[in-house]
């Protein structure tokens, strides 16, 4: 029976069924079951309405406009795109589908490519809602709180942020110690402009200022624009002499947020979770061989969330009694924001643009996972923190990041002599609770023998085999083999002694990969300058000239 014909049936038999009494609507029930096959209780319901709904036009559904061959390449784009989210995704179509096509990834017809590029956020969920991932594990938060040098130091809030130029940055560290702060950990900086969300990440042996200070001197050779400002927040690795001097030295506005207030730094905190996370993730990692391919990573990472990863900025909020309304401008990618902001130079715009035409997205897209895989062989078991086995250590091959498959090429030649570019580190100096009249004189003498110096070679060696042991555990080996020589007390003076070997081991390896990235030629002009030390002793720096 149609549709049409038990609503006939259905005017016909409902005024009988409400006069009848019950063993007449009992065998009025059971014939309208029979001859329509709905069930007892909708029958029931139906029966018994005063006011009969009216029999209209059945609207079957519409045919598929975006069919399987949309749908397919759809998850082309967005496996492409590294998964994104559809409102970033969309607006970013027009620009990821040609160079897909341009590299061989895609291959549409008329039919396909003029829906998929007009095909809108809403959709792209609906289309992709079946394959989306589940949820990602959590980290801990490792910062301390620095005490001093605040009061020098200005507040801003996210409320503050009104500069409307690039070169402005937030930044912060993600730590990788899994579930346990216990010994030493690799750590990241992440830096993100404000007005163009462009993104710098670099690795990080160490949790120290002269760590942060030496990465923000690679970072600003890496960037296309200069940094104008720097704000951070109020963890003893910014708020330091060091990092204060340098950012004075070189004319960079720091400031940094209220405490416990994580708002104030939204826009690195962001980066924190959909760059470093997602891509890193929540593992333990330790070491040198951790740190170089940490590094490794960090160099594709940067051209692909730079070049290829859209994101929307807020433009304005809106409340409307107990609602606030958000208004969003389209999803671009930093690099589209940095070319719109026209604060680049004809030589720095011709370079990013040679580039950006150059990268294959699904090639830099295979390269990061096969980062990931190598990175991810290194990461530490919770039940093993400090004890990796060196056999094992030395059966993981370092994986380079290759820039030769898109054609470009960065930095110096192989053969050239690098060691009249290696920057030397910074000493620490102490901590000053007033303004002194005079400049301090750098501290380059001893008042004191060396108390390690007859046993150095061999913590030399202890820390070569295993670079992500403490000091403390050092100094714990040489009570057990000198118990008459050393004590608890000397601790310090190890940590000290530690802390200036790891600077040292990792400038040779920070300044090979800095010559040869693509994103620094020609970003930062570079020249030699000669610094004399009180002891006669010549160092040869880099001088930034931005």
């Amino acid at each position: 029976m149609s549709f049409k014909s038990r609503r006939e049936l259905l005017f016909q038999v409902a005024p009988r069924y409400r006069a009848s009494g019950r063993k007449e609507k009992s065998a009025i029930l059971k014939e309208f079951i029979a001859s329509t096959g709905y069930s007892r209780k909708y029958a029931i319901r139906l029966l018994s309405l005063r006011e009969i709904p009216s029999i209209g036009v059945i609207r079957r559904p519409r045919s598929r406009h975006y069919g399987k061959e949309v749908q397919g390449a759809l998850q082309v784009v967005w496996a492409a795109a590294n998964y994104i989210g559809s409102k970033r995704l969309a607006p970013f179509l027009q620009e990821l589908v040609p160079v897909l096509e341009k590299h061989g990834h895609l291959k549409l017809t008329e039919d396909v490519r003029a829906p998929l590029l007009s095909i809108s956020h809403a959709t792209i969920d609906r289309l992709l809602g079946p394959i989306r991932a589940g949820d990602t594990p959590r980290g801990i938060s490792t910062t301390k709180a620095g005490t001093l040098l605040k009061h020098q130091i200005p507040i801003r809030t996210f409320a503050d942020w009104d500069e409307k130029k690039p070169g402005f940055f937030e930044g912060d560290l993600v730590a990788h110690c899994g579930t346990s702060m216990e010994g030493a950990f690799l750590n990241t900086l992440v830096l993100t402009d404000i007005e163009t969300g462009w993104v710098e990440c670099m690795a990080l042996l160490t949790r120290s200022g002269e760590a942060v200070t030496r990465a923000l001197d690679h970072v600003r050779q890496l960037l296309p624009v200069a940094m104008l400002g720097l704000d951070t927040d109020n963890g003893s690795e910014f708020i330091n002499a060091d990092l204060l001097a340098y950012c004075k030295q070189e004319s960079i506005t720091f400031t940094r947020g209220r405490a416990y207030k994580k708002n104030d730094q939204c826009y690195v905190e962001q980066k924190n979770g959909i760059v470093v996370r997602q891509l890193v993730g929540y593992d333990r990692f330790e070491g040198m061989k951790a740190y170089r391919q940490l590094t490794e990573l960090y160099r594709a990472v940067r051209l692909y969330v730079n070049f290829f990863q859209p994101s929307m900025k807020l433009l304005k909020k809106q409340r409307e009694g107990s609602k606030v309304r958000r208004t969003y401008d389209i999803a671009r990618t930093p690099y589209q924001r940095l070319c719109n902001a026209g604060v680049l130079t004809a030589e720095r715009s011709d370079r990013l643009k040679d580039i950006y035409q150059a990268l294959d997205p699904v090639h830099l897209l295979d390269q990061i996972r096969l980062l990931q895989n190598a990175l991810w062989q290194h990461a530490v078991l919770p039940d093993r923190i400090g004890q990796i086995d060196k056999a094992e250590a030395e059966l993981k091959a370092e994986l380079r990041f290759q820039v030769s498959g898109f054609g470009l090429t960065g930095g110096a030649e192989k053969g050239e002599d690098r060691n009249d570019w290696i920057i030397p580190s910074k000493q620490r100096e102490k901590r000053k609770y007033r303004k002194m009249k005079k400049p301090r004189v750098q501290h380059w003498w001893r008042t004191r023998k060396d108390p390690f110096e007859d046993v150095w070679s061999e913590v030399c060696q202890s820390l070569e085999a295993n670079p992500e042991r403490t000091a403390k555990s050092l100094l714990q080996g040489l009570i057990e083999r000198y118990p008459s020589q050393y004590q608890e007390n000397q601790l310090r003076t190890l940590q000290r002694r530690v802390q200036a070997w790891r600077a040292k081991a990792i400038l040779t390896f920070d300044d090979e990969w800095l010559q040869e990235e693509v994103l620094a030629e020609g970003t930062m002009s570079q020249k030699l300058r000669v610094i004399m030390e009180p002891n006669g002793t010549k160092i040869i720096q880099p001088s930034i000239d931005t």
